[in-house]
């Protein structure tokens, strides 16, 4: 990674499902294209010699050990629905190894969501447990400084709940959302790099699809473009090549740098 660059790496770009989706033998979930193979959705943000995550996700200890990821700094959570925290408990080696906590940043209400399903972690107050060691820090809609990189919360739509987008200086990722408010639209103009979801083509009460983000992508004009929480309704290499040259899809292991924020 070039100095002064952020490097972005696709842990995950399926959908909650994963791809291929158990019990189908549809086309894509038995492609031999590797890029059909989809896990959970999640990025990894590099800066600085600093590993920031978002979301756990329940691949996130296979996603960890095919980048060989040695560090965790930092996670963000969009929210807390089961394909985006269940690898929270997969922090612990992170824990050993770092001989420190891990700072947790999200919604009140996400993060509230997430002290709930894993109440074994925040009830547990024996400092020898062997249970994930997390610092919360709830998020007001401000920006907050990680580590020197500025990262902006944006609120997005997920049906009748609401998610967390991020926008990290020129880039910003954006999954699981049906809408875009506009006050959220007016934070993500002059974009290098925007990941959007994309589920598939047929409308969904929940996700955007490919025509939704394609308008989103026509409002914001980012240079590049990157659809992600992709189901098996969408082959990888004959949707791309319905796509715009600078809209591509996610894949797991692609690796984006951008530069960073001045």
């Amino acid at each position: 990674m070039a100095d002064g660059q952020l490097q972005i790496t696709v842990l995950g770009s399926g959908t909650s499902s994963g791809v291929p989706t158990l019990g189908c033998n549809c086309r894509v979930c038995h492609s031999a294209d590797p890029r059909d193979r989809r896990l959970r959705p999640s990025i990894l943000i590099q800066w600085e010699g600093r590993n920031i995550l978002i979301d756990t996700t329940p691949d996130f200890r296979q996603q960890a050990l095919r980048e060989n990821i040695e560090r965790i700094d930092a996670i963000l959570y969009t929210h807390a629905h089961a394909d985006h925290i269940l690898g929270l408990d997969d922090l612990r080696p992170f824990n050993y190894k770092q001989q420190a906590s891990i700072p947790i940043y999200g919604s009140e209400e996400t993060l509230g969501n997430i002290q709930n399903v894993f109440r074994y972690v925040f009830e547990n107050h024996n400092p020898k447990a062997a249970v994930p060691k997390v610092d919360v820090h709830v998020l007001n809609g401000s920006c907050v400084d990680l580590f020197g990189l500025p990262v902006q919360p944006v609120r997005l739509k997920h049906g009748k709940g609401v998610t967390n987008g991020y926008r990290f200086g020129p880039a910003a990722y954006l999954t699981d959302h049906s809408e875009i408010p506009q006050d959220t639209l007016d934070r993500l103009h002059g974009l290098d790099l925007l990941f959007l979801d994309a589920l598939r083509h047929r409308p969904h009460p929940t996700h955007s699809t490919v025509a939704q983000s394609l308008e989103t992508v026509a409002v914001l004009k980012p240079k590049r473009a990157f659809f992600t929480h992709i189901s098996h309704d969408l082959p990888h290499a004959e949707t791309e090549a319905s796509l715009p040259e600078n809209v591509r899809l996610s894949y797991d292991g692609l690796r984006l740098e951008v530069a960073a924020p001045k």
